[in-house]
């Protein structure tokens, strides 16, 4: 689990293919202090564990699944790449909770920059966009963010100058992919809610299917009185 505040950006160092998988290699100053094989690490926004440690750089697997779902694949070296590394039990919970798991490749369509903020206006499947709401928490390239509008097809989002230093978004262009995660919890509250949906579908079902047997049960019994 991460928090979506960013520790550090890191550099991509070398991506080499290996069949189906990817195995990337990122080199990092302070991210990379106390982690081990096996440990985890966002790298915008997508978790990675991590399979080799050497000096400043370690390396991950990217599976099928991720290579589909993320902007990871479109990296080339020299890149710069955002890097959080897993959240411990005592750490300070100052952004949100964030999986690692992408939702989806956002594209961003607006760029309004001001003398205290730049702004983003980010495309995403409608399908995605139900779970987006204004003032509620979203993770894009591993930054934790607040949604600041949601519009038809799109979501508004601003930036601080100290998120633009200490991050790779301000790096972005119109047209640029970004990966996306919803907020957990909106996941979970549509999730409840559309059991609970399905629950009174069925029960009313299950009525209808007694009264319907009910009755056939009764006519077929008047039937011999």
């Amino acid at each position: 689990m991460f928090t979506g505040i960013i520790e550090e950006i890191g550099k991509v160092k070398n991506i080499k293919f290996q069949g189906d998988s990817l195995k990337i290699s990122i080199e990092a100053k302070n991210t990379i202090a106390g982690l081990k094989i096996g440990d985890s690490v966002s790298v915008n926004g997508v978790c990675l564990s991590i399979v080799d440690i050497s000096k400043n750089v370690f390396s991950a697997d990217l599976v099928d699944e991720t290579i589909k779902k993320s902007t990871l694949p479109d990296l080339v070296v020299g890149d710069l790449v955002n890097l959080e590394r897993a959240v411990r039990a005592d750490s300070l919970m100052s952004g949100h909770i964030v999986t690692g798991h992408i939702d989806t490749i956002g594209v961003i369509k607006k760029i309004i920059k001001t003398s205290s903020s730049t702004s983003f206006e980010i495309s995403v499947p409608r399908n995605i966009k139900k779970f987006i709401v204004p003032k509620g928490s979203i993770t894009v390239d591993g930054i934790s963010l607040t949604v600041g509008e949601v519009f038809l097809d799109t979501f508004k989002i601003s930036i601080i100058p100290l998120t633009s230093k200490k991050t790779t978004i301000a790096s972005k262009n119109i047209g640029a992919s970004v990966n996306v995660e919803v907020d957990i919890l909106s996941k979970y509250v549509s999730g409840i809610l559309q059991n609970t949906e399905q629950d009174k579908k069925n029960a009313d079902r299950d009525v209808f299917d007694n009264v319907i047997i009910n009755d056939w049960l009764g006519g077929f019994s008047s039937q011999w009185n």
